[in-house]
């Protein structure tokens, strides 16, 4: 079998990582899998991506070109936002590999056109890691539900008008999209369920297949050692938040998590509690928190994030909208429970006060009780620990994840 799987990048960011993490895990099971990508940044040789300086310059530049049309909405949010309207090669360069089965993954930035999809005759599969596949635009819809008919006075863009760019698009894709048979792939049962919901793709095969994580990778390592490589202190809680742009995308939930913090303070934490922060430097003026807080910017390689995991006692992801975080399935794979609202994929990897806590939707209280109660009784949190880590070598390893794909490949091309 000749796979071939499209992603926009081979590295950068959260879709990236867990598509690649796919990719070598179907080539660890026997799968000639080879990723095409818009921007390439490893030095893997079945990964396909520009060659010459030229190509590599202009892939830098096509996200910025992509988004050049929705400047006319000067009061949008400060969030991704993708047209797909750039002309691309793919209808060329797709079957030039000669893949018996295309597999599409998060594709925007500039790299696939709307319009390209049709014309690719091979089976067809798209795992969803956000909204966009079926939205006019946006990658999280704000909890509008306007995909679910056909988009337009779109919240994202702060449009007041039915005939918006978020209609436009949302046209694009149904006159493209309608007929070509697609299966999609959803890594959450939230996505699913909004895929099933959508106008675009309620009538296409779903599956629920998660992302996978390499176990031997990201295991929990001694906690002592992993505090000293931070030089961090061996005496406090610490509480980690990781994200994307953690501290500025209001999707992440960082004014949930400040709220929470205060609490903890108030209520007699903040000396015997640290925060570590990774995803944003520190501010010029940080939010006083009545604790402790360590910046760590970004880590760009695993063992990094590993240790980091392996140093904290528990991992908040207080995200507003979320498929299946990857910091969320990293941190339990290395034993540490997860504090996270009941949202989204959240469900899918924290049984709650089993592996970590499920707070009510946006209520800081609760999350800071959640928070609490993690860490206040050692016994627990060793249970807690042992079951985080439990979850992930039960549902996501790399290799079970991979078979189930392989699976669905040999499906198709009965």
């Amino acid at each position: 079998m000749n796979l071939l799987m499209l992603n926009t990048f081979d590295n950068h960011g959260g879709a990236a990582m867990a598509t690649y993490r796919l990719h070598r895990g179907l080539r660890a099971i026997g799968v000639d899998s080879h990723l095409l990508v818009q921007d390439k940044k490893s030095d893997d040789a079945n990964v396909i991506g520009p060659e010459t300086r030229l190509q590599k310059g202009i892939a830098l530049l096509r996200p910025h070109f992509d988004a050049l049309i929705t400047n006319s909405y000067r009061k949008r949010q400060n969030v991704l936002f993708s047209p797909a309207v750039l002309p691309e090669k793919l209808a060329s360069i797709v079957p030039s590999l000669k893949p018996d089965i295309v597999h599409l993954f998060w594709v925007s930035s500039g790299f696939l056109r709307i319009e390209t999809l049709r014309k690719i005759k091979q089976p067809i599969i798209w795992t969803l890691h956000d909204m966009w596949p079926f939205t006019g635009g946006c990658h999280y819809d704000d909890e509008c539900g306007r995909f679910r008919q056909s988009c337009g006075n779109c919240p994202v863009l702060n449009s007041e008008q039915e005939s918006d760019l978020s209609r436009r698009v949302w046209r694009r894709k149904q006159a493209s999209w309608e007929g070509v048979p697609i299966v999609v792939v959803a890594t959450s049962r939230w996505l699913a369920d909004m895929a099933r919901s959508s106008s675009l793709f309620r009538d296409q095969r779903i599956e629920v297949i998660p992302n996978g994580l390499d176990t031997e990778t990201y295991k929990p390592l001694d906690k002592v050692a992993a505090r000293a490589a931070y030089n961090l202190p061996q005496d406090k809680h610490l509480v980690l938040f990781s994200a994307f742009c953690a501290t500025s995308d209001k999707r992440k939930g960082n004014q949930f998590l400040v709220q929470a913090l205060e609490k903890m303070s108030q209520a007699g934490w903040g000396a015997k509690t640290e925060l570590l922060v990774v995803g944003a430097s520190r501010p010029e003026s940080p939010p006083d928190l009545g604790m402790n807080v360590h910046y760590m910017g970004y880590l760009h390689d695993e063992i990094s994030q590993v240790l980091l995991y392996s140093a904290a006692d528990v991992v908040v992801a207080p995200s507003m909208q979320e498929n299946l975080s990857n910091a969320v399935m990293e941190s339990l794979a290395c034993g540490t429970p997860v504090v996270a609202f009941d949202i989204g994929g959240m469900p899918d990897m924290i049984d709650h006060q089993v592996n970590g806590y499920l707070a009510k939707p946006f209520d800081p209280n609760d999350l800071a009780a959640g928070v609490m109660w993690v860490l206040e009784n050692g016994e627990r949190h060793d249970s807690l620990s042992q079951r985080a880590r439990q979850t992930v070598l039960e549902r996501y390893e790399l290799k079970t994840v991979a078979r189930r794909y392989l699976a669905l490949y040999q499906s198709i091309l009965k």
